[in-house]
């Protein structure tokens, strides 16, 4: 499982001009299967749990997405390996 954080950068200012490209780019990753949640971070930016991708391919996947094509954020990436979840949560265990 992995958390992504998409944090501005220096191009925040330019966030509306890509925000369909990259509310397109959201879609596909739920419509693969590989995202599970998105959202905002309270600090700016946003946040993703994806399963279902090495990480080399989700490296790949999150450098398509038009905010970090233009540099409105940068993404850092975080691999977790879930011991314990609720049953809701199971899946993500991989």
């Amino acid at each position: 499982m992995f958390v992504v954080f998409l944090k501005f950068s220096k191009h925040k200012a330019d966030a509306p001009e890509h925000m369909a490209a990259h509310n397109a780019w959201i879609a596909e990753g739920f419509s693969d299967g590989v995202f599970h949640c998105v959202g905002s971070l309270d600090v700016g930016g946003g946040a993703i749990i994806a399963t279902e991708e090495s990480r080399a391919a989700l490296e790949a996947r999150i450098n398509r997405d038009p905010f970090v094509v233009a540099e409105v954020v940068d993404a850092e990436i975080y691999e977790i390996d879930p011991n314990r979840t609720t049953p809701a949560l199971e899946h993500l265990k991989g």
